[in-house]
């Protein structure tokens, strides 16, 4: 993928999946949805994927996932199902996905898992949110890669669990395009589509450390975007992410970031019971596992340097947290 020959006018170019059917080397891509409820603290995360272990291409499957996040009953229900890769489709030339009978595409899905079960649509004309450099798309390194071609989504419709319907009417949220040769050795991974107070404003970060190969490991790297009225605050260059400072535990993560004309600050956090334990088989071999929720809480702090002036983004139950560990310690549920 070539995100720097003008693929954005064509936002769902850069949802064209990358797998190549036969393949030797591993890969995993995923294409997810997830959106939140504008006051409660309810949310769906659905998930389209292709899981390849290397040097066996005829293991290829497709997996559909599917979190429904309650956090007022602080129940959350999870699905997973396999399927042959030849029974699913991914389209090499557009934006087009079939997992099963499962479908996503430009503008709606459908589907069901455990459960769970989905009918929507969505919107929205926000420009694609790049989380790295654009020409490390397109390069072998680093083995993961993750952009957002629509942030700011607005989704319609409902979703059922256990047959008790949940309606869906403007919730904001994201579609979401990820890939790679092997999951990135450690993360925490947040957005926020729409603060509390500042529902127009978008948010992407990621602190992580990749592996180089065998035990080498890169320094801790911290991107981050934040679209906040009207301005775009860029800061995934490799000298700002090896600048930026971050500290991360299961449950908590803060960081800081910035340029010249602009400091970035905040925390995200989540308590133990909004999140779900779930398992990522890696191409290489082995398993990572993920602390997922979709109703942590955050606040940022962007100050401008040349006035001095601050501003404070909040968000009570609407941010994506995501921690991707080695470890089992952390006490969550491993519920797929």
């Amino acid at each position: 993928m070539d995100v720097r020959s003008g693929l954005f006018r064509d936002r769902w170019l850069l949802d064209r999946a990358q797998y190549r059917p036969g393949q030797r080397a591993g890969h995993y891509e995923s294409f997810y949805e997830r959106a939140n409820h504008p006051e409660r603290p309810l949310a769906f995360w659905l998930r389209y994927t292709i899981f390849a272990p290397r040097d066996d291409p005829t293991a290829a499957i497709g997996e559909l996932w599917a979190v429904a996040f309650d956090g007022e009953t602080g129940r959350h229900t999870v699905a997973k199902e396999e399927f042959p890769i030849a029974d699913c489709d991914f389209d090499r030339d557009g934006f087009g996905v079939r997992v099963g009978s499962n479908r996503l595409g430009p503008g709606s899905l459908s589907g069901a898992a455990g459960a769970i079960r989905w009918d929507l649509d969505y919107d929205g004309d926000a420009a694609p949110v790049l989380l790295l450099p654009p020409k490390l798309y397109a390069g072998s390194f680093p083995k993961a890669k993750s952009l957002v071609p629509l942030p700011s989504a607005r989704y319609h419709g409902s979703y059922t669990v256990a047959g008790e319907r949940v309606d869906v009417d403007g919730w904001l949220g994201s579609q979401n395009h990820n890939w790679g040769s092997e999951h990135t050795h450690r993360y925490a991974f947040g957005q926020v589509a729409g603060f509390d107070d500042a529902p127009d404003s978008f948010l992407e970060v990621a602190t992580v450390q990749a592996r180089v190969a065998g035990p080498i490991r890169t320094p801790q790297l911290t991107t981050l975007v934040l679209r906040h009225e009207g301005a775009e605050y860029s800061l995934v260059s490799a000298r700002r992410s090896l600048r930026a400072k971050a500290r991360y535990g299961y449950f908590h993560w803060d960081f800081a970031t910035g340029d010249d004309q602009v400091r970035i600050s905040g925390r995200i956090s989540a308590e133990r019971d909004a999140f779900v334990g779930l398992r990522y088989n890696n191409p290489p071999g082995g398993v990572k596992y993920c602390l997922n929720t979709k109703i942590g809480a955050a606040e940022v702090t962007v100050r401008d340097r040349e006035s001095g002036k601050t501003k404070t983004l909040r968000t009570s139950n609407r941010a994506l947290f995501e921690i991707l560990t080695d470890d089992t310690a952390h006490g969550v549920p491993l519920l797929a």
